[in-house]
């Protein structure tokens, strides 16, 4: 059952001019996080991790998603996979902490062992003392419990629920508007440098307030002095992809000329467009940003109503990008990106504070400004109202 009223949805769902936005119980109970995950998350794709994060073969780290035991392996040929973080046995934890597993894994509580495909290989003692099979037991059928998984971007996105379409059917509306500016094969060309380790910032407020600010450029003269100089308010355009991405785009980004960065660029990018740059929300969690010569992800992961940490994943573009020629030009690039959502921290913050007050619920858009964040309002009372 939906914790919002028909009205109230029914009032987010209006026309930009007459809508107001998702009310504050959205934002400040303990419920609207673990209904969240259920209805907001689990029936699309979200992102769970990097696949940076598992940085050989044979490695597995446990996630907490929304409060849902998961875990990620890497197997022993490289592959990735998503499951359940649950014993098939008697419930345990099974990984408590990321790790190299060598060959298997073994539970803590009572040893029955996994090879890193989710296989019960072991059910020690199971039938008496050094009896380690029965008849009735047939491990193939009690093996770990595997969540639909999708590696993009050197993202782990995951569909809980099972049924989304195919990811490459939901993100084509995207990988086909970015096609353009990185051609046919651009995301292979993607590099995570040794020194661009994922940036964790940790913010006080909803998930939804990161993604809502993240949207517009409304706010850049008075949030990001910077960032304004050289990609001002005036500059950017609005974005929304279908019913499942939005944000904005900015014709005068110029980070390179201002940093003084030299940071390889994508082959394909049109050179008319050199200053064209986007910033998409892939919903429900990804912030994700392409410029000609980087591109950058940050995973949502909300860890509570009011509490959320932003992980930030900076790309550069092929192999020579990598190289200590270039780590000054990284250093800048990381450390402008930084000094831009760290200024946002204050503002979102803010925002959560403020979903307490009665004197607010919802507020109003303005219709030429607001664009992308009434889009992601729209999409998450979409969701809610199928509760109902």
């Amino acid at each position: 059952m939906s914790l919002l009223t028909q009205a109230e949805l029914d009032a987010v769902k209006n026309d930009i001019e007459q809508a107001t936005g998702m009310p504050n119980s959205a934002y400040n109970s303990p419920e609207s996080l673990a209904f969240e995950r259920d209805h907001v998350f689990t029936p699309t794709w979200a992102a769970l991790a990097f696949t940076s994060e598992l940085p050989q073969d044979g490695y597995v780290k446990p996630v907490d998603f929304m409060g849902l035991p998961l875990v990620i392996f890497r197997n022993q040929s490289g592959d990735i996979q998503v499951f359940h973080n649950v014993c098939s046995h008697r419930g345990m934890r099974l990984v408590q902490e990321e790790k190299a597993v060598p060959t298997m894994l073994v539970c803590p509580y009572h040893s029955w062992t996994y090879n890193l495909d989710g296989e019960l290989k072991a059910t020690p003692h199971i039938g008496g003392v050094n009896i380690h099979q029965t008849d009735s037991m047939d491990c193939s059928k009690h093996g770990l419990k595997a969540v639909r998984s999708h590696i993009w971007m050197d993202m782990v996105f995951i569909n809980l629920s099972g049924d989304a379409p195919e990811f490459n059917t939901y993100a084509k509306p995207l990988t086909q508007r970015w096609e353009e500016f990185v051609g046919p094969d651009g995301f292979d060309l993607l590099r995570v440098p040794e020194d661009f380790s994922a940036l964790d910032i940790e913010v006080k407020c909803n998930w939804k307030l990161a993604v809502e600010n993240y949207s517009e450029s409304y706010h850049l003269p008075y949030i990001h002095p910077g960032l304004n100089s050289y990609s001002k308010m005036e500059d950017h355009y609005n974005i929304m992809v279908e019913d499942r991405f939005s944000g904005q785009g900015s014709v005068a980004y110029t980070l390179s000329e201002t940093a003084g960065t030299q940071l390889d660029s994508f082959p394909d990018w049109p050179l008319e467009k050199l200053s064209t740059a986007e910033y998409i929300t892939f919903y429900p969690n990804v912030l994700l940003g392409l410029q000609a010569d980087h591109a950058f992800a940050m995973i949502l992961e909300p860890t509570a109503h009011d509490r959320t940490t932003e992980r930030l994943q900076i790309y550069t573009v092929g192999e020579e990008s990598t190289q200590e020629s270039h780590a000054q030009c990284r250093a800048a690039t990381l450390e402008a990106w930084r000094e831009v959502f760290n200024e946002d921290v204050f503002v979102v913050e803010g925002m959560q504070q403020g979903r307490n007050s009665p004197a607010y619920n919802g507020g109003v858009f303005s219709p030429v400004m607001d664009n992308a964040s009434h889009h992601f309002h729209q999409w998450v009372a979409a969701k809610y109202a199928l509760a109902i």
